[in-house]
């Protein structure tokens, strides 16, 4: 059945102080819910869970809703205890996250006038043999259901999409005796889309209508994005711009790098 946390906040005579709480969750899974969940979060809340499994295990953690003030209030995920080298996400919803070790982290900071409505997320530790749900995608489907060594997901987009990223995930055993998906979730990008974040391994960009003429007033961006420690290489096959008046710039992340 697991353990579900749900703190209520009065509304009365409180200072930023008593919105403080902290949790400490030893349940095999459970849900977990921001203070106030689904009418709004107080003001000045400073609030952790922390989620600590079995050895061996991992933590698998699934949010089911999320709405925080944008840039101002914060619920950082670290994979185990809080520092920055650990920081999962930030501000937006995010996929499943499965931990490296037994341990995961919620934070939650809140400021001193607009909440969202919280969030709401689903945990279970996972036994080593398990790679945990990749998670579903936005205008995709997903076909199979298990997770653990040896299985493979497969994943399509609905009709005006295409997948950006690998069509087929498979679980494997790790070096450290656990287990992990092969590839980054992909995801599904409108088929009329300009620019886009690319996280595969491979992939192709071109510009709207290629081969054809691009549009004029044409504005796109493109986000690769690699794993830590990998490098990006980019090979142009075809190049026609407008001279002195059409740019293509390319920048990268390491310094002033800047085509």
């Amino acid at each position: 059945n697991g353990t579900h946390v749900r703190v209520l906040v009065c509304t009365g005579g409180f200072s930023a102080a008593s919105q403080n709480c902290s949790y400490t969750l030893h349940s095999p899974n459970g849900t977990i819910e921001s203070p106030g969940y689904p009418y709004g979060y107080p003001n000045y809340a400073n609030c952790t869970w922390v989620i600590v499994g079995a050895d061996h295990n991992r933590i698998q953690l699934v949010f089911q809703g999320f709405a925080l003030e944008e840039d101002f209030d914060i619920l950082s995920v670290y994979d185990g205890p809080p520092s920055p080298g650990n920081l999962l996400t930030g501000f937006q919803l995010p996929s499943p996250i499965v931990s490296t070790g037994s341990r995961l982290t919620l934070w939650l900071l809140s400021d001193y006038a607009v909440s969202g409505q919280g969030f709401k997320a689903v945990y279970e530790a996972l036994p080593s043999y398990t790679c945990g749900n990749p998670g579903q995608l936005l205008n995709g489907y997903q076909q199979g259901s298990t997770f653990n060594i040896g299985d493979k997901i497969r994943y399509s987009c609905s009709p005006g999409y295409v997948l950006e990223g690998h069509t087929t995930l498979s679980c494997l055993a790790t070096s450290t005796g656990t287990a992990a998906w092969d590839f980054p979730l992909p995801y599904c990008r409108a088929d009329d889309g300009c620019g886009g974040t690319l996280r595969g391994q491979s992939g192709v960009i071109t510009t709207p209508n290629y081969p054809a003429e691009y549009n004029n007033n044409a504005d796109c961006t493109w986000t690769v994005l690699a794993e830590p420690g990998d490098t990006i290489a980019l090979v142009f096959s075809d190049f026609q711009l407008e001279d002195d008046y059409d740019l293509l710039e390319v920048s990268g992340t390491d310094g002033p790098s800047q085509w």
